[in-house]
């Protein structure tokens, strides 16, 4: 009796954690140590309450839940709810592919100004604006062609179209929306630019589709988002000058090749599993010596362009170097952190390109 006695004693006299968080605040309440110490046996505290109640499932949704936290972006905090599937389809939270896509127009635009001037501002808002929308239309298509993919790749599971929160036609009716407003912004180029634009509707279609015919996908990826470098010109001049834009959209294929594969390192286990095509399972352990090669060529295209304010390409040279030499293949955030970098890739072949011009 008496041992029976004791033990209950014992547990009335055992501290809770609650008690432990009132004695800690009153007595040091900047205490660090003391806040982690209560923090780490609550947590305790309520993992064994759900364990002894077998609500393990609840502690599961809680960890996808703070998963979901983490990749919640502006567009979920302020964006009405209505319009954020819409904004995710069109990544208007991931600027990068615009710029990817806005890089080489800049670049040819500011090659076709007269020496000692100024790029027109008002074509380069134009092609600006022309690239913001271009890159959600393409993010669209995408999505809509590969939304039988998207479900069993884990980084693009949650997409709108792929997870259900837009249905194919809403997609379809925002891609609508979408060229109809670019089509507004090629009509104010001349004749030459609008035919030559409305031809790159060919390879905006037809490129999500090549990562199943091809393990070239990337290559279909440059040729597209590197139209600009030809739409440019023509948007400046009326008419295409091939020795000095087909140099430079073939630098821009290559740079293409180069980031694009170093972003399809993320999916490759996934790609594997889902049966499609990338450069980055084509090279597998020789990708470095791949895209080396291609930055090499790209590089040297540039040069080929002619525009003089080489110590400009030369950075641009040791940004890409550095991509390639310190990638981490395996990462896949440093993969993505390697391709978001080369938005100052373009920055700094724009800053040759215009000191150049203005230097002439």
């Amino acid at each position: 009796m008496t041992v029976i006695w004791l033990s209950r004693a014992s547990r009335k006299l055992k501290p809770s954690p609650f008690s432990f968080l009132l004695t800690q605040s009153i007595s040091d309440p900047l205490s660090l140590i003391s806040q982690k110490f209560y923090r780490s046996n609550l947590n305790a505290y309520f993992s064994g309450i759900c364990t002894s109640s077998g609500s393990l499932e609840g502690a599961n949704n809680g960890g996808k839940q703070r998963d979901n936290e983490k990749q919640l972006s502006w567009i979920d905090l302020y964006l009405p709810k209505s319009v954020r599937p819409y904004a995710h389809l069109a990544r208007l939270d991931k600027p990068i592919g615009t710029w990817l896509l806005a890089w080489p127009c800049m670049w040819s635009i500011t090659l076709a100004t007269s020496p000692g001037h100024l790029p027109d501002f008002k074509m380069m808002l134009l092609f600006g604006c022309g690239s913001f929308l271009l890159r959600g239309a393409g993010c669209t298509v995408n999505d809509l062609l590969d939304r039988d993919i998207d479900t069993k790749v884990e980084r693009t599971r949650l997409r709108p179209v792929a997870s259900g929160l837009l249905t194919p036609f809403q997609g379809l009716s925002f891609l609508g929306f979408q060229l109809f407003l670019g089509l507004g912004i090629l009509l104010q180029l001349n004749n030459y630019s609008r035919v030559l634009g409305a031809s790159s509707l060919l390879l905006v279609f037809s490129y999500p589709l090549m990562k199943r015919l091809t393990f070239w996908p990337q290559a279909f990826l440059g040729l597209t988002f590197n139209w600009g470098a030809l739409l440019g010109w023509t948007a400046v001049h009326g008419s295409l000058d091939p020795a000095i834009v087909l140099p430079l959209y073939s630098a821009g294929v290559l740079w293409t090749l180069v980031y694009d594969t170093i972003y399809a390192h993320q999916d490759k286990e996934d790609d594997l599993k889902v049966g499609v095509k990338s450069t980055a399972l084509r090279f597998g352990d020789l990708t470095k010596n791949w895209v080396t090669g291609f930055g090499i060529a790209c590089i040297s295209s540039l040069a080929l362009s002619g525009w003089p304010f080489y110590p400009f390409l030369m950075a641009a040279s040791g940004q890409m170097a550095w991509q390639i030499w310190t990638v981490d293949l395996s990462s896949r955030a440093d993969c993505n952190r390697k391709f978001v970098s080369n938005k100052w890739f373009g920055a700094l072949v724009y800053s040759g390109i215009l000191f150049g011009k203005l230097a002439s």
